[in-house]
């Protein structure tokens, strides 16, 4: 399937040459959460030289980590209190009621920041009108957005503006950018609306759900078809990471140049069958529950009742025989990490 497109592009990308670094000379910057992307974003912007406090549950495990990381910690009202920029980098889940846990302390005129959009896209936060409401969403999980800057290297990040009280968002958001390493790889602009819902079908649909869908699928198909379960797993699972690598390095141009000839054609040919119209037409119905808000209705009541169809599900998933085989197969590679 091709698509028609005129061969030019809107897309606007900033470099380090574009960004007015000293704007966050002199800001007090406050991470909320000190998950994966938190430890990333607070330890790169502290090795930039910029004046970070994370925000954090005095009683919760993450206090004594970030305390020990070398950075300054305190509870998350008492964190925004005098901070220019408070960047929410808790859960999706959570984030509504920690903003209204910390809004009356948030000073007047800062930024609020976030690394994926959806509460705010979907009205979960509804900022004062007199905040600075912006994204930069790096392009990759924390430890490499840590990793990345750590080698003199970045990872690319997404800029958004929703709200620009003060008419400096942007230029306070691609500092931040570059505080994080993500302007040395390219900051590209888009909307909250654009991250949101290209986020969410992105995983739903390729990523997370497509991916391991056609890959327990493949699985089923030959172990019913009476083939070894553990030939099984390496051939549909195991494997992937190969084709994995080759794509992320070089699309499939690279792909092709390291697979055989058979495997191209097999692709080639027998691809397009496996996804197909139908895959298509449900890929669309995919995005049209995401843009008109079904996703984010259902997910949000998953949470309010107490996540039950989400858990039971989840073990569903971790109860099928591909993770029973998986793991055995994976205890005996000890260049993994488990």
């Amino acid at each position: 399937m091709w698509l028609a497109t005129n061969g030019k592009s809107d897309m606007q990308m900033y470099s380090e040459a574009d960004v007015d670094a000293a704007k966050l000379n002199g800001k007090r910057i406050a991470i909320l959460g000190y998950g994966s992307q938190g430890k990333a974003h607070a330890l790169n912007l502290k090795d930039s030289g910029h004046d970070v406090v994370v925000g954090l549950r005095p009683d919760g495990a993450s206090w004594a980590k970030a305390t020990a990381d070398g950075l300054q910690v305190a509870a998350p009202r008492d964190a925004v209190k005098g901070s220019a920029i408070v960047m929410f980098l808790t859960p999706d889940t959570v984030q509504g009621q920690l903003y209204g846990t910390v809004e009356s302390a948030v000073d007047d005129g800062a930024m609020l920041m976030f690394a994926h959009g959806f509460n705010i896209h979907f009205k979960q936060i509804q900022p004062r009108a007199d905040l600075d409401v912006s994204l930069i969403a790096p392009k990759g999980p924390g430890d490499l957005v840590r990793r990345q800057y750590q080698e003199g290297h970045g990872v690319p990040c997404l800029v958004a503006v929703e709200q620009d009280a003060t008419g400096n968002a942007l230029p306070l958001a691609l500092a931040y950018a570059h505080g994080i390493g993500g302007a040395r790889a390219g900051v590209i602009e888009t909307t909250f609306k654009e991250e949101t819902e290209t986020d969410l079908f992105g995983e739903q649909a390729v990523l997370c759900g497509g991916a391991t869908e056609l890959v327990v699928a493949g699985f089923e198909t030959l172990v019913n078809a009476g083939y070894q379960p553990e030939v099984a797993y390496y051939e549909c699972m195991h494997e992937l990471k190969l084709i994995v690598d080759l794509l992320h390095e070089g699309g499939m141009k690279k792909m092709h140049e390291f697979i055989s000839e058979t495997a191209a054609y097999g692709d080639l040919t027998r691809g397009p069958r496996i996804v197909d119209d139908h895959v298509r037409a449900k890929m669309k119905e995919v995005l049209t529950e995401i843009q008109d808000g079904t996703f984010a209705k259902q997910w949000i009541a998953e949470n309010d009742a107490g996540q039950p169809e989400y858990k039971r599900m989840m073990q569903n998933d971790l109860d099928h025989s591909i993770e029973v085989v998986g793991a055995n197969l994976r205890s005996r590679m000890d260049w993994l990490e488990n």
